[in-house]
């Protein structure tokens, strides 16, 4: 069943047309991820299915609802972490929940332990390192009560070890409670590794040009990544970019 629904979308800023007739589609429960140059739009899709902006042609179909330029319909996690310094890391996670009007802490509670965040609950931002403010913010979005999450690069300003760790627990997370993902990432690997499928954008005005169903089983073990078959498919998805 499709959750999300792009469809057709130009949009331009002035002169400069940064999209170009843009159809994909993310199925219940599916990890998708998005590749493309840089200054390919990404960003602009992102803020178009988030109701920041409108397109100048076509339409975004959420739950068979359409949703050009409203806000609230999904929950984004940006490339930083965005928590709020004043509130604590239980009332960060619980904001979502919040403004729609209903919090469960049970389940927030749950959730921060199993992420190893269980003695933080009562902590602030500050106290936390990169990646458990990043575990935050996911935890953050997985609780808000929209059907579709957008992940804008969530791990790239981390260290490779502490981005191997958080790629690891998101597919933890994402195994058990199925969220709808919507990923932008720049890395190739990361994409193959987390990703049900993949689409590959062209360079502006944006259209997708190709679509990868990633071949590998899950659970995805971190050997995956020094496979052959797994390089291969890295060695195909580079070659598509490089032709953008």
């Amino acid at each position: 069943m499709i959750q999300l629904s792009v469809e057709h979308l130009t949009k331009s800023f002035d002169t400069n047309q940064v999209l170009n007739n843009l159809s994909f589609h993310v199925n219940v429960g599916e990890f998708v991820s998005i590749l493309g140059p840089s200054g390919s739009g990404k960003s602009t899709i992102f803020n178009l299915i988030g109701g920041m902006l409108l397109p100048d042609e076509g339409s975004i179909i959420l739950g068979g609802e359409k949703i050009d330029g409203k806000r609230g319909s999904i929950s984004y996690m940006p490339q930083t972490p965005s928590l709020l310094p004043w509130r604590t890391i239980l009332q960060n996670v619980l904001l979502g929940q919040e403004l729609k009007g209903e919090t469960d802490s049970q389940t927030a509670r749950k959730m921060l332990q199993k992420a190893g965040l269980g003695d933080y609950e009562n902590a602030y931002p500050h106290e936390l390192s990169g990646g458990m403010k990043q575990r935050a913010a996911f935890i953050r979005a997985l609780l808000s009560p929209q059907p579709i999450i957008l992940l804008d690069e969530p791990f790239s300003a981390l260290d490779e070890l502490t981005r191997l760790e958080m790629q690891k627990w998101l597919l933890d997370i994402w195994s058990e409670h199925k969220p709808t993902i919507l990923f932008v990432t720049h890395s190739i690997e990361e994409a193959i590794y987390l990703s049900d499928r993949i689409l590959i954008l062209s360079s502006k005005p944006a259209k997708v040009t190709q679509e990868y169903n990633v071949p590998f089983n899950r659970p995805r073990m971190e050997e995956l990544f020094l496979d052959e078959n797994f390089l291969a498919c890295k060695r195909n998805i580079h070659h598509a970019l490089k032709n953008q």
